[in-house]
């Protein structure tokens, strides 16, 4: 019998901490997060990260596990995630997977493989360097040319992203999108449902603006600060988060604080569209519309427990 796995996703500021805390404390669920920058230690007000007080007792995994220096990405992700399943599994738990990453989700659901020759690192070098001459964008034009796909779905600013699609072609002269669209055809090991919480676009793009605003209040400008006087720079993986990169730039005189608070909102807006446009490609997804239940969170979490009663999926945790 496959085991039970539940994913509670949607695009940033919907709410899906509120709804994820409902529905462990509902079913004896532990969460795992699947964010890029709550992972971070230090890093709590730019990644909104969930505070101890809101957790209401509920386990959360991967979240303060690495510092701020160490590099987080989908491999990492995939290896930390299917170790803390194993632990929620040997209690007798369920574990939800919670988080706007989903990249990090398809890996773990599907259980993808991304084993490649890490052997040779003279062209990721050869890379490096040319992205450091040329900048971001010649070197995503590189990707467009060999392949357009993962051209569109990889932001030229995610430069590591970038590298690793053209490495995977130069090792294997298959397409990184080929190669994830194959793997994606895979029937996942699990019994899962798999959320995603949505609502109506301009009440999810002043929810964006107000949480800005409130991070800015709670000390989003000293936090960033104090990561700078660290030693962290935007070659980071982790300073390259939204919030992070825009305040450095700040920090460092090359924007008016204005002008940085301006990009922030702008840029999470495009990426919660960007998470949307993700989730819609996606297969066996259950869309909760927000708006379909007056934004009412116990209405909404009664029908996420009806979907799980109706998939067997709370039935499929009585055999771990």
């Amino acid at each position: 019998m496959k085991k039970p796995l539940i994913i509670l996703t949607g695009p940033t500021a919907v709410g899906k901490t509120k709804a994820s805390i409902g529905l462990a404390k509902k079913i004896g669920g532990e969460i795992i997060s699947a964010d890029s920058m709550q992972v971070y230690k230090y890093m709590d007000i730019g990644s909104a990260k969930i505070r101890q007080e809101e957790m209401d007792g509920v386990t959360h995994h991967l979240i303060d596990v690495l510092m701020p220096e160490e590099e987080f990405n989908v491999v990492r992700f995939q290896s930390l995630a299917k170790k803390a399943m194993e632990e929620i599994y040997a209690k007798g738990h369920i574990p939800i997977v919670v988080g706007g990453t989903g990249f990090y989700i398809q890996a773990l659901l599907y259980d993808i493989d991304f084993t490649a020759n890490e052997e040779e690192t003279s062209y990721r070098n050869e890379l490096e360097t040319y992205a450091k001459l040329n900048g971001a964008e010649a070197l995503h034009e590189k990707l467009k040319e060999v392949d357009p796909v993962s051209a569109q779905t990889i932001h030229a600013n995610n430069i590591k992203r970038v590298i690793r699609a053209l490495e995977f072609y130069h090792q294997t002269g298959q397409k990184i999108s080929e190669h994830n669209a194959q793997e994606r055809q895979k029937e996942s090991p699990y019994a899962f449902a798999y959320f995603v919480l949505n609502d109506d676009r301009k009440v999810l793009y002043n929810r964006i603006e107000k949480r800005i605003d409130q991070m800015l209040e709670e000390g989003l400008v000293e936090e960033v600060r104090a990561l700078k006087e660290r030693g962290c720079t935007r070659e980071l993986v982790s300073m390259q988060g939204l919030g992070y990169k825009e305040i450095l730039a700040y920090l460092e005189g090359e924007i008016t604080l204005s002008e940085a608070v301006y990009l922030l909102k702008r840029d999470t807006r495009h990426f919660a569209k960007r998470q949307l446009t993700w989730f819609r490609r996606e297969r066996d997804v259950i869309w909760i519309e927000k708006q379909e239940f007056h934004n009412d969170e116990t209405l909404i979490l009664n029908e996420i427990l009806r979907i799980l009663k109706e998939k067997k999926i709370t039935a499929a945790a009585d055999g771990i």
